[in-house]
């Protein structure tokens, strides 16, 4: 029997002072902005952070971005600026450096406009690959890995007033004062416990995944919100759905909630309201509900009078067992691995990807249709660890598949 390695954050140590008396510069013109430019094309590693507005709009506004040239703090003031070559310098520079990028990155690529990044390194994958801590948060990674504290009460704060108070420019700037002392640490543990390649391949695996989803063509929003217990009729009324509060989110510029929310877009999917009436009986906002009810009525009337083979398919059967009779198996692969190659077991396999696993033993599929997170370094943990776990129990497997599919 396996033991769990036991991760915890790891006592780090930095330049504190270094990084304190790092000055703050404001890029307020073009000509700063070129300076800010020179600066990024003469160095390889720069960290970043974003400050934007998206709550009551499709799309985010970008206030501020900060960054750290290790050379000082610069507060670059994006709404009065074109940014066209200060992203083409940061897609250049050998690595940037980012705090839970998601967001982030969404923002670089709308803005951007660029092909999916290959030079991005996320510390806080950085710091989980570590600790074991999926969601550590900036403030926590460098209170317990640095004992350094800094203060987040700002982070809901109008990041488009001019000028900031003096409140906001410090919480601003520390969000990524020391976050280039705390890549270097980071970087150092993990490349003495020889990992660091791991957290490279995970950072560049979620940039092209951001990527993706800022890129997904709307007739295929769908797949985001399918649930199991959807018939084909069901998916393709989802499917019409998506697609149009997606173009109406953008056309209004406003959150595709504000139109129809998760809850009562699954109740429309599920009941089928093919008239004002029972439309109103859902969840639905009354406002979306007087403005665009005729129009959603229409889409679901149109999807039940289609031709039942131009619907969407139904999506690969899913495991819904209760029993999982290969779970002790599959556990102890997994944590041998953690334990040979110090990596957080719950950073080798994630939820979504166990389907697709049990999906290939089950029909014999070939592994390089595995999402791309399992061919790179995991590869060997899936062919030498877990598909021999889950081969004895192929035909329990099989047959709880097949139950899902007459369902």
């Amino acid at each position: 029997m396996t033991t769990t390695a036991d991760f915890h954050f790891p006592k780090l140590h930095i330049n504190q002072a270094a990084a304190d008396d790092l000055p703050t510069v404001w890029v307020r013109n073009e000509d700063e902005l070129y300076e800010l430019i020179d600066e990024i094309d003469s160095i390889d590693k720069v960290a970043l952070d974003t400050e934007f507005i998206k709550r009551t709009t499709y799309y985010p506004i970008l206030a501020l971005v900060q960054v750290n040239t290790g050379r000082a703090i610069y507060l670059v003031d994006a709404p009065r600026l074109d940014l066209t070559e200060f992203w083409q310098a940061l897609i250049e520079v050998p690595t940037m450096i980012w705090y839970a990028c998601g967001e982030d990155l969404s923002i670089f690529y709308l803005l951007a406009k660029c092909p999916p990044l290959t030079n991005v390194f996320d510390v806080q994958l950085g710091v989980a690959y570590l600790s074991g801590k999926l969601q550590a948060g900036y403030s926590q990674a460098l209170s317990e890995m640095l004992d350094i504290h800094v203060d987040k009460g700002e982070s809901q704060s109008d990041w488009l007033a001019r000028p900031l108070s003096h409140e906001q420019e410090i919480y601003a700037a520390n969000d990524v004062r020391y976050l280039l002392a705390l890549y270097d640490a980071v970087h150092d543990e993990l490349e003495r416990r020889k990992i660091v390649a791991c957290v490279y391949e995970d950072s560049n695996h979620y940039a092209k995944e951001l990527h993706n989803i800022q890129n997904q063509p709307d007739d295929t929003l769908y797949l985001d919100l399918l649930a199991p217990i959807y018939n084909r009729q069901q998916i393709g009324v989802l499917q019409q759905l998506a697609a149009w509060r997606e173009a109406l989110a953008r056309a209004t510029n406003e959150p595709k909630s504000f139109i129809i929310g998760k809850q009562a877009l699954r109740e429309i999917v599920q009941e089928m309201p093919d008239s004002i009436k029972m439309l109103a009986r859902t969840t639905i906002n009354r406002a979306t509900l007087r403005r665009y009810g005729d129009e959603i009525v229409r889409i679901i009337r149109q999807v039940k009078s289609s031709n039942p083979d131009t619907l969407p398919p139904l999506p690969p059967p899913t495991y819904h067992s209760k029993a999982k009779p290969f779970k002790n198996e599959l556990d102890a692969a997994i944590d041998t691995y953690s334990l040979e190659h110090q990596i957080p077991a719950n950073l080798l396999l994630k939820n979504r990807w166990i389907n697709e696993l049990l999906l290939l033993v089950a029909h014999d599929g070939d592994i390089n249709t595995l999402p791309p997170e399992l061919l790179g370094y995991r590869q060997s943990l899936v062919v030498d660890g877990i598909i021999p776990a889950l081969l004895p129990f192929k035909e329990h497997i099989l047959e709880v598949l097949n139950t899902s599919m007459t369902e």
